[in-house]
């Protein structure tokens, strides 16, 4: 599973964000990072952590996944959307912050959290109403990810899709492995994948990636069909009389939600379930093992590496990690192999490059030699 691209701090009382118009009776779950309203028949997930590109957290995970089983077994409820806070960003994918403080730290634990990222998935997947995404932003590593769990995606013109794993240390096997190659073809898939480029919406629909693009850059009173990435940057810093207006996207929406309320909730469930086949396949056939692989490799160089210059807002240092892996140096241990022990103090299982122990201080001997103070 792969990342977002934009670490924010979260403010100590971040504002709230309002989501797309909607209305709806509280839900029975206090919620702080998802937005959640029900209104005639549609049922809308918001991630609501601007601050943070809409990246989410353990937490927001179990929110989203909350929210898609209630919208499943409400029978009022026909067509599920899910989007983000803002303009700016649909979904930026995990939070690289809490990844770095939280799981570098306890990389089992990343196991546990891969559980709750899939029951998200599975909820989109298998929920029994149709899912929209509706793209308001940036839709990148994760959030590309429950983009394609959803069943049928709406794109302002403004945003971009991307994939980001193996660009700072992480696989993008959250389900952009397993369905990008069904969704856009298997070589846009690993271009995708391997290069980490980023595909305007305009593209993304040419692909097939989104179902719809609709206007979102204004200028003035003029909306651009397909504006040019100036255009979209200027719209972004409401420069030059250019601004972002999501009304188109939120009109197709909703004409897409009325369209699908039309049809027959039964057809359109089992309908849903045959199309899956070979979504789930694909899925349920490399998710067991993409849980465990993810897990041990969150204890890897290249993990700690990709998201610590991510934190640190530094170029990632992969030509180093290269090097010691082609000279044989200890590609795979921060300092060393654990082959030491001291003298001094017993201590075993100490790194090959190390010096002095760290428990009890002692000069540990050189290759070949007596320990030296």
């Amino acid at each position: 599973m792969a990342m977002n691209t934009v670490p924010r701090t979260k403010p100590t009382n971040p504002p709230p964000t309002p989501g797309p118009a909607s209305s709806g009776p509280a839900p029975d779950r206090v919620l702080h990072d998802v937005l959640y309203t029900k209104s005639n028949g549609v049922a809308r997930i918001t991630l609501n952590r601007p601050y943070a590109y809409n990246a989410y957290t353990t937490e927001t995970l179990q929110e989203i996944s909350w929210a898609v089983e209630n919208a499943a077994f409400d029978d009022s409820i026909g067509v599920v959307v899910l989007t983000g806070s803002g303009e700016r960003a649909f979904c930026t994918g995990g939070d690289v912050k809490e990844y770095n403080e939280r799981y570098t730290r306890r990389p089992h634990d990343y196991w546990k959290y891969m559980a709750h990222f899939a029951r998200v998935v599975e909820s989109l997947l298998t929920c029994g109403k149709p899912t929209i995404a509706r793209l308001n932003g940036m839709t990148v590593g994760g959030g590309n990810e429950l983009h394609l769990a959803c069943d049928m995606s709406v794109a302002a013109s403004h945003i971009y899709i991307g994939q980001v794993g193996v660009g700072v240390g992480s696989v993008a096997a959250g389900g952009a492995t397993q369905w990008l190659p069904l969704v856009v073809g298997d070589r846009r898939a690993r271009r995708m994948l391997f290069l980490n480029e980023r595909i305007p919406a305009h593209k993304a629909e040419d692909w097939g990636l989104v179902s719809q693009t609709v206007p979102s850059v204004r200028q003035g009173d003029r909306l651009l069909a397909d504006p040019t990435p100036a255009e979209r940057d200027a719209a972004l810093a409401g420069k030059d009389g250019f601004s972002i207006d999501l009304r188109p996207l939120d009109e197709a929406v909703d004409l897409l939600a009325r369209q699908l309320l039309e049809k027959f909730p039964e057809c359109l469930r089992f309908t849903k379930a045959q199309t899956n086949f070979w979504k789930e396949l694909a899925w349920h056939q490399t998710y067991p093992g993409v849980r465990e692989w993810l897990a041990l490799h969150f204890n890897s160089l290249e993990v700690h590496e990709g998201m610590g210059a991510f934190v640190q807002k530094r170029p990632v240092n992969v030509a180093e990690l290269r090097q010691r892996r082609a000279t044989g140096d200890g590609a795979d241990y921060f300092h060393g192999p654990p082959t030491r022990s001291c003298s001094g103090c017993g201590a075993t299982q100490l790194p090959e490059a190390t010096k002095f122990c760290g428990f009890c201080g002692a000069p540990l001997p050189t290759a070949g030699g007596p320990a030296k103070a």
